[in-house]
């Protein structure tokens, strides 16, 4: 196959790639976004085995090995993970980007007559430059997105771990890798190399481990546009063009929707970095807190004052994840709609675990697109609303974060679930949220607690209905 083809089925795929993108943005066509993705992704594959099959047969035959037992285990994964599990699993994925970055580095140093950059001792400059920012790049994302598997999985608290002179002790570790990747590039010396992929490492656990567990969704959209810089960088230490786009398109969409979410969330992206939501001081709720009165409800309850509203919004949370209530949610809207009540849903920036978690389980649940609502489409209505129906989602609903200037919350912009007539809050316990901070929400008048499991509460008020 000619340089030139290969050079055009590449660029075909990078445009595939694009057109992935552009239709993973608008729910009606994110299947069509997919097939895209899926088109471009076979292509580079099929160009690549096609390449190696044709100059060295041994060669092929180890692609086809990598692709099947790879794509054997990713099929496995797909069929059996949960959508509860869906962060910790695009997290897990990262991780895998950012080692496959750090490999290919090492290969180029040990090998870079095969990669076409040079012979040992006399690489060129700019290979050493990307091969030093391509295997830092790869290994932070490499143990900071094993860390937020951890957190995100319950294997590590999701409270911010800090420790002492963390800030300063991160500053001299990143000065650090600077000066050996410019070291790097001048000696080629292997010392430094592996030197500066330890450090990188380091690095990586210490800039996550501090992150408390609201800022995870920021941290998975950082996490992904690290690994998107990643794989660009393969991309330059291999001469491989669609690896540059898909890597360029993965970097720069995970960069710009962190910063979407830092601004839904009112905070710069280096105060997510440099810190986090909550601390283990509030990760339980006080004796105060649980001794404080609620206005306790029944699942009959909840249908009474629903059908008898004249409109509702869902406003849906993690805990409606963790129970996998979401088509029973929507069986109880739909029961609802024939009583003639007008029912939407409510879906802030940072709900959930990941982005856009809470819009693919509504999908998943057939919830029709139009009658879904951002934070800032729909924050006026609330006032106008008899009664809001929270199921699962608690840090944001807090009032706090617009009331109380010592809370950790304070300033992200919130639901105003509040301002409702009624508020109906599902919830397992008077536990506080995944940042440590009780929710005020819960001790209002005019907000009904439904104690239990998410499921089976919204299967029994089907019932009722």
């Amino acid at each position: 196959m000619s340089a030139n083809i290969v050079a055009f089925l590449y660029l075909v795929s990078g445009v595939c790639f694009i057109l992935a993108l552009r239709g993973l943005s608008n729910p009606e066509s994110a299947r069509l976004g997919n097939i895209f993705g899926i088109s471009g992704m076979a292509i580079a594959v099929l160009t690549t085995l096609t390449i190696s099959a044709t100059t060295n047969i041994l060669d092929g035959m180890l692609i086809i090995l990598g692709i099947t037992i790879g794509g054997g285990i990713g099929i496995y994964i797909a069929r059996k993970i949960p959508m509860t599990a869906m962060p910790q699993l695009v997290a897990a994925f990262h991780s895998l980007v950012g080692l496959a970055a750090v490999l290919v580095a090492a290969a180029a140093l040990y090998a870079p007559a095969a990669m076409g950059i040079g012979s040992p001792g006399n690489m060129h400059m700019s290979s050493l430059v990307e091969m030093g920012l391509g295997v830092t790049i790869g290994a932070i994302t490499f143990t900071g997105s094993i860390v937020a598997f951890t957190k995100l999985q319950g294997l590590v608290s999701g409270s911010p771990l800090t420790f002492p002179k963390q800030h300063l002790i991160n500053l001299l570790i990143g000065i650090s890798l600077v000066l050996m990747i410019i070291a790097f590039s001048l000696t080629e010396s292997h010392f430094i190399f592996w030197a500066l992929t330890f450090t990188a490492l380091l690095i990586g656990i210490l800039i996550i481990i501090p992150i408390g567990g609201a800022d995870m969704p920021v941290v998975i959209s950082m996490l992904n546009s690290y690994s998107g810089w990643a794989a660009a960088g393969i991309g330059f230490t291999l001469g491989n063009t669609a690896l540059i786009i898909t890597g360029a398109l993965v970097g720069s969409s995970g960069a710009i929707l962190s910063y979407i979410m830092c601004k839904g969330m009112n905070r710069s992206f280096f105060n997510v970095i440099l810190g986090g939501f909550g601390s283990d001081n509030n990760s339980v709720s006080s004796d105060t807190d649980e001794n404080r009165p609620v206005k306790r409800g029944s699942a009959e309850d909840a249908a009474f004052i629903m059908k008898n509203a004249g409109s509702v919004i869902i406003v849906p949370g993690y805990g409606m994840a963790v129970a996998q209530a979401q088509h029973a949610l929507r069986e109880m809207v739909d029961e609802l709609k024939k009583a003639g009540v007008s029912v939407s849903y409510a879906i802030h920036p940072v709900a959930g675990r990941m982005p856009g978690h809470m819009n693919v389980l509504l999908a998943e649940a057939q919830v029709p697109y139009d009658e879904v609502y951002e934070l800032e489409d729909i924050n006026s209505q609330f006032s106008q609303t008899d009664v809001t129906f929270v199921i699962g989602a608690n840090d944001v609903t807090n009032p706090a974060a617009k009331t109380d200037p010592q809370s950790p919350i304070y300033g992200m912009p919130i639901l105003d679930v509040e301002r409702s007539g009624t508020v109906l809050f599902i919830k397992r316990s008077m536990a506080s949220g995944y940042a440590g901070v009780q929710n005020e929400l819960f001790f209002r008048d005019n907000t009904m607690m439904l104690f239990g499991d998410a499921k089976k509460m919204v299967e029994n008020i089907v019932k009722s209905l």
